[in-house]
């Protein structure tokens, strides 16, 4: 059985997939939804503001930035390598440790580093989730990204 950093980092393949398949999903449409746009920045800004709060930068990123689907692109190019060397440093120890932020709504809150890696990768699931049932909505066939399917076709290892 692998352990928990190898899990975690199994996971976050599966996010990093899950994203582009997604953002493939709206550069495949001649006029992607705005929402859905905004929707996938959202992805990107959370994750880029997660990622900040557990590397404890000083300056956090922006939860809800305003991009265009390039910058959208950049985004998750940026931060798959981010996350990459974040999590192969990633060790039992470090996941149990703790990390204080303050969140959107001004609240100090600690959480240990592996429940905010969960949360991380549930939160994007979350809003691809609803990006899909708007592309849906449109008339629109949305990437297939559930992890299980990732992993049964290999594209997640």
């Amino acid at each position: 059985m692998s352990s928990v950093p190898q899990r975690i980092q199994k996971l976050f393949r599966y996010d990093e997939w899950a994203n582009r398949e997604t953002l493939a999903s709206l550069e495949a449409i001649e006029k992607a939804p705005a929402k859905s746009i905004q929707i996938l920045a959202h992805i990107v800004g959370a994750e880029r503001l997660w990622h900040g709060r557990l590397t404890r930068r000083e300056r956090p990123s922006e939860v809800w930035p305003h991009l265009m689907l390039a910058d959208c692109r950049t985004g998750l190019d940026e931060l798959s390598g981010l996350w990459r060397s974040y999590l192969g440093d990633l060790t039992d120890e470090r996941l149990a440790e703790t990390v204080a932020y303050v969140n959107s709504k001004g609240e100090p809150w600690t959480s240990a580093v592996e429940d905010v890696l969960t949360h991380v990768v549930l939160h994007s699931a979350h809003h691809r989730g609803q990006i899909a049932s708007a592309l849906s909505a449109a008339g629109r066939a949305p990437e297939y990204t559930d992890y299980i399917h990732a992993v049964r076709r290999g594209l997640v290892k």
